[in-house]
């Protein structure tokens, strides 16, 4: 949970007016499944268009499961030669987020000692470590690039972002599973209300399509296998639901202090008002909505809201039996059933590290545009499920306020809260 400032001293929070140390969004990007930038993605959501498709490569062949939803732009021709030789996958898609975000947010003038980058991941380096192993067996040692270490450890994407923007307010790294972008924006706003600094880019990403880590996922039994209907395999909150769609991407996001974005003039896309972060020590794999429950309402005590001030939810719903019904329950519970419900990853698939993230900079533009995506393939709302779920077509909202949550592996839960920020 943020507590940095008590709600008694950031009046502006919920309403009005923000705070001087109030958290703003100035700026977002995002390389997804859907398109290669924010505006791509967007409008690909709100669509209703899918981002799954099948693996057409001869490794996916010997796979139970061979669909997944593939950036829809290659981020790795964007960069120059050499940071093409210096970056995974992941790291890659990191910089192009990175970059969209800081040219959305007018390239903020700030000094480098007041900028801090925090950039989350569930795996990381995963295609480096795996290629790289494949070199070592096949031609030796000397095969091996220099270049390996940087590109595999966990932190390396927040490195590049902030080598990228040249930020020395501190660079940090959260690796908390399919939370992990979330997380970075819970981290990011810390950082602002601490005065540690004014300007922090946030986000999450990963890519690791790989036949590892999708035999991995599913032999845990976690992965749709849909196989012959890639566009229909994620169904988030869907009765017939079988499991989820990994994918691979980046999002981005600019916060900055509240003071500093009115002083340069800055365009205001949101504010993050709140955030929840809570862990179960229940069991590695299996959620639980007590802990869910906290996170939320962490995060609206955080942000000087109750249940009834959340217009909208964007749900962490991967489309898992258990761990959609376990949201619901949790939503249900700690907000109740009025908010409009949606689940971006029916159309995305999952995102893990970068998903939180993603799903943070579609939960801004559903409260700047007042429109809320409806949730794919939702054709039978499963029982016990008991919410208002967008479905068929996208909704008009005025909501005021709205919860992304991200739940991972090993009992993370991170809760945002969003604020809609007028004139």
């Amino acid at each position: 949970m943020l507590t940095a400032t008590t709600e008694a001293s950031r009046p502006g929070t919920a309403r009005g007016t923000p705070a001087a140390t109030d958290v703003l969004v100035t700026g977002l990007g995002a390389t997804t499944p859907l398109g290669g930038d924010v505006p791509a993605s967007w409008a690909a959501l709100l669509s209703g268009r899918s981002g799954v498709s099948r693996l057409d490569t001869p490794w996916a062949g010997q796979l139970p499961v061979r669909i997944a939803g593939h950036m829809c732009d290659d981020p790795v021709p964007l960069l120059d030669r050499v940071q093409q030789r210096r970056l995974d996958r992941s790291q890659a898609a990191a910089v192009v987020a990175a970059r969209e975000a800081w040219t959305d947010a007018g390239a903020p003038e700030v000094e480098a000692e007041r900028l801090a980058v925090v950039v989350g991941t569930g795996i990381g380096g995963g295609l480096t470590l795996l290629e790289q192993d494949d070199r070592l067996e096949q031609r030796g040692p000397r095969a091996i690039s220099p270049h390996t270490v940087p590109r595999l450890m966990p932190n390396g994407s927040a490195a590049a972002v902030g080598l990228l923007l040249g930020a020395r307010a501190g660079t940090h790294a959260p690796t908390s599973a399919c939370a992990s972008g979330a997380e970075a924006l819970a981290v990011g706003a810390l950082l602002i209300r601490a005065g540690r600094a004014d300007v922090v880019v946030a986000g999450g990403t990963d890519a690791c399509l790989h036949p590892l880590a999708l035999g991995a996922f599913a032999r845990m039994r976690a992965l749709s296998q849909r196989n012959d209907a890639p566009e229909q395999a994620s169904r988030p909150f869907d009765h017939e639901r079988d499991g989820f769609v990994m994918a691979e991407g980046a999002g981005m996001v600019v916060l900055e202090r509240a003071g500093f974005a009115r002083a340069r003039g800055a365009r205001v896309r949101a504010a993050l008002a709140g955030a929840g972060v809570t862990s179960d020590a229940y069991d590695v794999t299996l959620p639980a909505a007590e802990g869910q429950v906290r996170a939320i309402r962490a995060a609206l005590r955080d942000a000087g809201l109750t249940g009834a001030d959340i217009g909208h939810v964007n749900a962490h719903a991967t489309g898992t039996p258990l761990g959609d019904v376990t949201e619901a329950r949790a939503v249900r519970e700690a907000v109740g059933p009025h908010p409009a419900v949606t689940a971006c990853k029916s159309a995305t698939g999952h995102l893990l590290g970068a998903s939180g993230a993603v799903e943070a900079v579609f939960t801004v533009l559903n409260l700047a545009h007042g429109v809320v995506p409806a949730v794919r393939n939702l054709e039978k709302v499963s029982d016990g499920i008991e919410l208002d779920l967008v479905s068929g077509a996208p909704r008009r909202t005025a909501a005021h306020a709205a919860l992304s949550t991200s739940f991972g592996f090993g009992g993370h839960n991170v809760v945002l809260v969003f604020t809609r920020q007028d004139g």
